[in-house]
């Protein structure tokens, strides 16, 4: 039986997350107290009706109780459950205006307490859940629909119990992924952006990973982050670690980044099952094209 814990900062995405989860036969429950997540989960691991199903709760900072869940929780690990907790969250800004544009009220808003206050003390409230999250989804950035996808793509979709190893590239010009567990800077290397010819391509293109391939400093980066990588990621798993977050970054995030990105995920293939690629710069551009 597979448990998923939702949980996050009203506005980060939760319910969008819950209706996919829902969607692909999940028993799905939003915003249930703590207290009742361990007699929820016995009640319906030995109800005949729902045994095949398996579950996905919201926790929010209305749940009551959070202080709790770390007990909770390691008292539920000790049955036989797969349990994974997805904290969703975005940055602060964001979150005031997506209620600001949808004129919501946040639920820990008062007469005392304004929406930037109670989104602040959102975080607090949920700090006991976000430390123990299995994975971390920054929503900042991305639609609805790209959530949906990557709940589907990062924890459905993954096979078996292996880590799901995710290879971003980005561009430091507009930040770095807050949700990563490693980050490469690759501004060092020869940039592909001052050859005229391949300015307008990306590192997807064979013009431009045929102009890294021959780089000398290109090609010992890439030998160097993939050792440390080898090296590390299995001790990770040895730690019961689920999901890694490995992020490539160039200045632009068009070129290089994209490049080692494929690369590396191309060499893990074939080690690992559960492995993703994704270009934030490129999948950024094609929204605004759209």
């Amino acid at each position: 039986m597979n448990l998923i814990i939702l949980s996050g900062r009203s506005g980060s995405g939760k319910s969008t997350a819950l209706r996919t989860l829902e969607d692909a036969g999940f028993r799905c429950i939003d915003n249930l107290p703590v207290s009742l997540l361990e007699p929820l989960m016995l009640a319906h691991r030995n109800s005949l009706q729902a045994k095949e199903l398996d579950l996905g709760v919201c926790i929010d900072a209305r749940s009551g109780d959070l202080d709790k869940f770390p007990e909770i929780l390691a008292r539920l690990k000790l049955e036989d459950v797969n349990i994974q907790i997805i904290y969703l969250d975005a940055h602060s800004p964001t979150l005031v205006k997506r209620f600001s544009e949808t004129r919501r009220r946040h639920p820990l808003t008062s007469a005392d307490v304004d929406l930037q206050q109670g989104i602040d003390m959102e975080a607090r409230i949920l700090a006991s859940v976000a430390d123990l999250a299995t994975l971390t989804l920054n929503t900042t950035e991305i639609s609805d629909k790209e959530l949906s996808q990557l709940i589907i793509d990062r924890v459905l979709e993954r096979q078996d119990s292996s880590i799901s190893l995710l290879f971003r590239s980005f561009g430091y010009k507009r930040g770095v992924p807050v949700d990563a567990d490693f980050v490469f800077d690759l501004r060092c290397l020869p940039n592909p952006h001052w050859e005229i010819s391949l300015r307008p391509l990306t590192g997807l293109h064979a013009e431009v990973a045929a102009y890294l391939g021959n780089q000398p400093r290109v090609l010992d980066m890439l030998e160097e982050i993939s050792s440390a990588l080898s090296l590390w990621v299995p001790r990770f798993v040895d730690h019961d670690r689920m999901y890694m977050t490995i992020a490539l970054g160039c200045t632009g995030g068009q070129h290089r980044s994209v490049f080692f990105a494929e690369q590396l995920a191309t060499r893990f293939t074939a080690n690992y099952d559960n492995v993703l690629v994704r270009h934030r710069e490129l999948e950024r551009n094609t929204r605004v094209k759209d």
